[in-house]
């Protein structure tokens, strides 16, 4: 999709914006200057004002995912009180959108590139660690804690795969929905 050029001028934020749904539609490749340059219906030099270079563009796009993607949703589950009502409010926000898991599976895929490894290893790290966290909440001693933390990511990780490839196996609205996520935070608590 290629944009009408503006007279707005734009930002840092818009170029990440617009690299954030490259990457989602085509993968690490697809976070360039000029393809996105053509997208926002912009110039080459556009990009280069924001960014040095396309290192540059692809560290600021990841750090809007890790902040999007990983603490905006913790900040969202904290609202959930308790380590259940916690735990109940991510699964309801991961489990229940689709469009970003497209980002998610493009930087799974592309986890060996140097410009991508070192934040996908950390965002990883602080999801099972805030998982960790909320299942010693719950009073699992630490190993327990550390396998259902696992276990939940990995739960998100394949729920993230079948809704991107065979997303009719995905229960979306209503009751299905729900009692799909109850019976996911009952598969996870349950002693």
């Amino acid at each position: 999709m290629v944009r009408e050029a503006s007279t707005r001028r734009l930002s840092r934020d818009d170029w990440t914006a617009e690299a954030l749904r490259a990457l989602g539609a085509g993968g690490l490749a697809a976070v360039a200057i000029e393809p996105i340059a053509a997208r926002l219906g912009a110039t080459k030099g556009s990009g280069y004002w924001h960014f040095r270079g396309r290192a540059d563009l692809v560290a600021a796009t990841l750090a809007r995912w890790e902040a999007e993607h990983t603490e905006a949703v913790i900040a969202q589950a904290d609202t959930g009180g308790d380590p259940v009502g916690r735990l109940r409010e991510l699964l309801r926000v991961v489990l229940g959108r689709s469009g970003p898991f497209r980002v998610e599976l493009a930087l799974l895929a592309s986890s060996e590139d140097p410009l991508v490894a070192p934040t996908v290893r950390r965002v990883t790290q602080r999801r099972i660690d805030y998982l960790t966290g909320l299942f010693t909440g719950l009073g699992f001693d630490r190993v327990q804690a550390d396998r259902r933390a696992l276990l939940a990511y990995t739960t998100y990780l394949g729920h993230a795969q079948l809704a991107r490839t065979a997303p009719d196996a995905v229960p979306r609205g209503g009751g299905a929905r729900q009692a799909y996520l109850d019976s996911v935070l009952a598969a996870l608590i349950t002693r």
